[in-house]
């Protein structure tokens, strides 16, 4: 027993004695740091430049930036997500969607047509369809599946349906009407 309280009091007394000096060894330099470093010196502006930290999204549901102004659509590519937004710039709901096969480039379009049932390119049954572009041939629009389905449009054929749940799908027809603006972002 007395090797190890003799080891344990040598060790004890080491951190003691380092922390000691490394106290003494701040409180020296700060006695040596000129006046006024690190503060706003007058006259002088600070340098200002892109940040190169990448830019951390805390909220993933977190409307995109530079998705436009008004009521509008927001649909995101990466995020498969879209976000229907008041002209008062709020958020009043917020959904993922399952992505076609042909995906529109980035812009603003406007609902150009709406039907209420359809079967799609697929030949699935489609619900509340909402059209606002066409990439080579193929229309592009959101869609919620009759059977509740949330999959992407399957089988051989390029289809052009973003599917949405039913649910969000309805609350989608309601507010995307025709001209409504419709932003797709990356």
């Amino acid at each position: 027993m007395p090797v190890a309280a003799s080891s344990s009091g040598i060790v004890a007394g080491l951190t003691a004695a380092a922390l000691a000096t490394v106290g003494y060894l701040a409180h020296q330099a700060s006695q040596t740091v000129p006046a006024g470093l690190g503060r706003p010196q007058p006259g002088v502006s600070p340098a200002v430049g892109p940040s190169k930290a990448p830019r951390v999204r805390t909220d993933p549901a977190a409307l995109p930036g530079g998705s436009g102004t008004g009521a509008r659509v927001v649909y995101s590519l990466r995020a498969d997500r879209v976000w229907l937004v008041a002209a008062d710039e709020a958020v009043t709901r917020t959904f993922r969607v399952y992505p076609s096969q042909v995906d529109p480039a980035p812009g603003s379009y406007a609902v150009t047509s709406r039907s209420n049932t359809i079967t799609g390119s697929d030949g699935v049954p489609v619900e509340h369809v909402v059209r606002f572009t066409s990439v080579d041939g193929v229309v592009i629009g959101f869609s919620a599946a009759v059977s509740g389905s949330t999959a992407a449009p399957g089988g051989q054929v390029r289809t052009g349906g973003i599917r949405e749940s039913r649910v969000d799908g309805d609350v989608m027809w309601t507010f995307a009407t025709i001209g409504r603006k419709v932003v797709v972002v990356r």
